[in-house]
């Protein structure tokens, strides 16, 4: 078994990785992206991560910089999706690679030592190698299936696979795809945080759904 599995996760990082929402550049409430997350900050949320696939690198990067200390005000993450540079010049904590992005080993050795790296992947063995490469955590999913991602609607992991992935990695870990509060509490008992999009972003009252939330996840943790 390699150091990577052997290891304990982050107790720090876990905890801040408990509660993830990820941004829509256009939610549902109408209201502007930086006021939803601010409100999303104050109800709980622990991370945020800047998710906009149509965004160009300027666009992501003047998102980034106006959401850092909202993020920071609440003592939360934030994270950048996809994007090394824009999150490294706009000050973010850190940055979310999947399987179409920059190796980890290349964002490792280029980043800051307190650089958060996110990776993603469904496979306990993928998640040993992207620990021993320098990820600090990773995205596991989709858990119950997501419609954020065209192709991914029916296939679900399920949490049992979440917990054998943290397990093998030995790093943190949190759960993503079609998590709500009616089953955040299954993940949340892997050991694994939630990451989620659609339950808060897609929310009539993104705030009200975080508080939601947060009560799951103060009761499992």
């Amino acid at each position: 078994m390699s150091d990577a599995a052997r290891r304990e996760p982050d107790r720090e990082l876990t905890d801040r990785l408990r509660l993830m929402v990820l941004t829509d550049p256009t939610p549902t409430c109408r209201r502007p992206l930086l006021e939803v997350v601010a409100e999303c900050v104050e109800a709980g949320a622990t991370a945020i991560q800047l998710r906009d696939k149509t965004a160009s690198a300027a666009e992501l990067y003047e998102t980034a910089r106006r959401l850092s200390p909202i993020v920071r005000a609440g003592n939360a993450l934030l994270i950048v999706n996809d994007r090394f540079d824009v999150a490294l010049a706009s000050g973010a904590d850190g940055v979310h690679l999947g399987p179409d992005d920059l190796p980890v080993t290349s964002v490792r050795s280029a980043a800051p030592g307190d650089f958060v790296i996110g990776a993603s992947t469904d496979d306990p063995e993928r998640g040993r190698r992207l620990a021993a490469e320098g990820a600090d955590y990773l995205g596991i999913g989709a858990v119950f299936g997501t419609r954020s991602k065209p192709g991914l609607e029916n296939e679900a992991i399920g949490p049992d696979r979440v917990g054998e992935v943290i397990s093998a990695a030995g790093i943190p870990g949190v759960g993503i795809g079609g998590i709500t509060s009616d089953h955040a509490e299954e993940v949340l008992r892997t050991g694994a945080g939630i990451a989620v999009l659609g339950a808060v972003m897609h929310a009539a009252d993104p705030a009200r759904a975080v508080r939601e939330l947060r009560s799951i996840m103060e009761a499992v943790c």
